[in-house]
């Protein structure tokens, strides 16, 4: 019998960890935890710490033990309970010295070490009767509560502080995954057994297998065809290599995808790793990298998970079991093949939040593929490599850098010794093989956007790439009443870029008139191929990603690429900048190839490296410092100062309704606003500070509020976001 009494309604023996699901059954606290150190143990294990899993697991809830809690858990209060984390986090700290934060954290998120001290004896709140108690009582319950041998950590993972910290962010996360799922298999078991996944690599493979060979027997003999053979053999080959950092270096159309995925299965196959995750730059290319892997895996079912910002968005009032799966495996990454952004991977992995730390213990043990790795943010390039550096050691995981023009990151002075091993060592004959375009340099002079007009004119299809939206607005001015132009650019909402890049295709496709005004959303990783692109100076890498545009299928002899200087430079501040007038100086260098600038990318990205904060938010420091409070404040790879705007006014009438009838629940406060702002995403444009502001100003915005999303009714079918009359549009860089 427990020595504490409760109300007749209560149990009236056990200690508890919940309160009563709705079949009546409590949550014994013994069971909880030794489920959690179970599950954990296992997750950590992954990671050699196998260990620091168990008893972190062990440990979280100890001080749920004391009679306060348990008083507070049978009056039914929600909030406002005793601290239950001192307990398990005393015993952590004697035994596991900084992997005590997790259990800290693992309600309310990791705090800073200096912090941790000061919560751990606040004279105010700490309660050490209450806590010897509780510690007395769960000595009772589990007499193996403390381990009787030294608990050690891996090498890799004391090697450096910067080491140890990316240890504590695993270990914090299988914890806090671990306890989630066992509370929610006590208050929702059936939705506990709809996370269940039976597809392992060996099926993936199998499948994979079967569906590129089918794909290879219907290609015909082309140079194309011949190259994409080859680099899929090598991939094969380079998959039986030790675990660590590789790199695959491939030209635009050469098959990559697919390629790098035989790559990331076999490679995992023969190390035993769990899933492989997949990391693009922009949305477009996730979902167009999703779309083209679930086709390979058909018909294994929910074998890819796509997670952004704009998936799985569903009405919440409404049961889909497909999108429910999805949804659940998002939120800790439970997977086989996972193809996510590059914002969402690595703003989770430097985040302190539960909720967004959760998934993080799933990159250890996986192959992780960062897709067009040039437009990894230089800014944040040295916090980013070293994470994953420390993935490769601590997280026992293989990287691969894909990309058609691979940034020379060993030049990097702290990661000289990081020597990635080359998948493809002839990279250089497939670019020759596969050189498909022509470049035309114009730099002597200025252009104007009549005179880029009138060259977008001299072919029924033609691409013009420029840096900035209002250069964009401005050539589409150019271009007049042509019916023939489109336009990409985040002034569109997501759903009209789909919709866009649905009709280029198309037009390309049948030979259609089409000339597309674009910002760099569409240089990396979307396939469309024009037999004319024209791109405003930039970054080499911009130019060159901008190439693989044109001609991309090799239908035509040779395509063209006009590289032009515009009459008014605009470009966007920072690293863009810099790189756009380092591209300038490179050009003018002699070891410059102007038939085939690939050639000295790895000089330019030098230079780059060398001229650019790599650190400007001082992550390193902080990291070495364990304060992660300021590290997931400081660790931004999109700049968050703009404001968010509800397109009301494309699509269908339908679709217009659900965005209105979404708004107003989300101003009612719908109990489930997360998923209402996902179900949003498609229909949301990003206003810059200033353009918010003007807007304001004019009366086109209401007043800010901090649940509401304002809506926005004046919009163009082809330039997207815009203001009613054009005297009234806000300067938009």
């Amino acid at each position: 019998m427990s020595q504490w009494s409760f109300h007749k309604s209560h149990p009236a023996s056990g200690v508890y960890a919940h309160s009563a699901n709705d079949a009546g059954e409590w949550h014994d606290l013994t069971e909880h935890l030794q489920a959690v150190a179970k599950q954990s143990a296992e997750f950590a294990g992954v990671f050699g710490a196998r260990e620091h899993g168990y008893w972190l697991g062990l440990w979280h809830d100890i001080g749920k033990f004391s009679s306060d809690f348990q008083r507070y858990l049978h009056a039914g209060r929600k909030t406002g309970g005793p601290d239950h984390k001192r307990t398990g986090s005393r015993l952590a700290l004697q035994y596991l010295q900084g992997a005590a934060l997790a259990i800290q954290g693992h309600h309310g998120g990791l705090c800073a070490l200096r912090d941790f001290a000061n919560w751990l004896d606040d004279p105010d709140r700490a309660h050490p009767e209450r806590e010897d108690s509780a510690r007395r009582s769960a000595r009772q319950a589990i007499p193996t509560l403390e381990p009787t041998t030294n608990i050690n950590l891996p090498a890799e993972a004391v090697a450096s502080t910067l080491a140890y910290e990316f240890l504590l962010r695993l270990l914090f996360s299988a914890l806090v995954d671990a306890d989630h799922l066992d509370t929610e298999a006590h208050f929702e078991p059936e939705r506990s057994e709809r996370r269940r996944s039976e597809i392992d690599i060996s099926a993936l493979w199998e499948r994979f297998e079967t569906k590129y060979g089918d794909l290879a027997a219907q290609a015909d003999d082309s140079p194309v065809n011949a190259v994409r053979r080859e680099i899929y053999a090598a991939c094969l080959k380079a998959a039986d290599g030790p675990r660590g950092f590789y790199r695959l270096t491939a030209p635009t159309g050469a098959g990559k995808t697919l390629s790098v995925m035989a790559f990331a299965l076999r490679h995992a196959q023969e190390h035993g790793l769990r899933r492989v995750i997949v990391a693009t730059p922009f949305i477009s290319i996730t979902e167009q990298t999703a779309a083209a892997y679930r086709q390979a895996f058909e018909p294994l079912g929910h074998a890819v998970l796509e997670h952004h910002s704009g998936a799985h968005g569903r009405d919440p009032n409404e049961f889909d079991p497909q999108a429910e799966r999805a949804r659940l495996a998002a939120e800790n990454w439970d997977a086989p093949v996972i193809v996510t952004t590059a914002v969402q991977l690595f703003e989770s992995l430097f985040a302190n939040t539960p909720s967004r730390c959760r998934k993080v213990h799933r990159l250890a043990g996986n192959v992780l593929i960062l897709d067009e790795a040039q437009a990894l943010p230089t800014h944040l390039l040295e916090p980013i490599l070293d994470a994953l550096r420390s993935l490769t050691t601590v997280g026992c995981a293989s990287v691969v850098l894909s990309t058609a023009t691979q940034p020379a990151f060993e030049s990097i002075p702290a990661f000289r010794k990081l020597q990635p091993r080359e998948i493809v060592c002839e990279s250089q004959r497939h670019f020759k093989a596969l050189r498909r375009v022509t470049y035309d340099w114009r730099l002597d002079e200025r252009w104007t956007w009549d005179r880029v007009a009138d060259e977008m004119r001299t072919q029924q299809q033609a691409l013009a790439i420029v840096n900035t939206r209002r250069d964009a607005m401005d050539l589409l001015d150019a271009l007049g009443d042509d019916a023939d132009a489109l336009h990409l650019s985040t002034r569109l909402c997501g759903a009209h870029r789909l919709n866009v890049i649905e009709e280029i295709k198309a037009r390309l496709a049948c030979g259609r008139p089409c000339r597309l005004v674009a910002t760099q959303v569409v240089e990396a990783g979307v396939d469309l191929d024009f037999p004319l692109a024209l791109r405003a100076l930039g970054p080499l890498d911009s130019i060159i990603q901008a190439a693989g545009r044109c001609n991309r299928e090799g239908r035509q002899t040779t395509g063209r690429v006009v590289v032009f200087q515009p009459e008014e430079r605009r470009v966007p501040r920072g690293s863009y900048a810099t790189a756009t007038d380092l591209t300038l100086t490179h050009f003018n260098r002699d070891e410059f190839d102007r038939d085939d600038p690939g050639r000295t990318a790895d000089a330019y990205f030098r230079r780059l490296f060398d001229s650019v904060t790599l650190d400007r938010a001082g992550i390193q420091k902080l990291r070495k410092e364990f304060d992660f409070p300021a590290i997931a404040r400081e660790f931004r790879m999109i700049d968050r100062g703009g404001e968010v705007v509800a397109i009301t006014s494309y699509g269908t009438e339908a679709e217009q309704d659900r965005v209105i009838g979404w708004l107003y629940e989300l101003r009612q406060g719908h109990n489930n606003p997360r998923e209402l702002r996902r179900l949003l995403q498609p229909y949301l444009v990003t206003l810059y500070p200033f353009e918010a502001q003007g807007y304001r100003a004019q009366g086109f915005l209401p007043p800010v509020s901090e649940r509401a999303i304002p809506r926005w009714d004046p919009y163009d079918p082809v330039r997207g976001l815009v203001a009613p009359n054009r005297e009234h549009e806000i300067l938009i860089a």
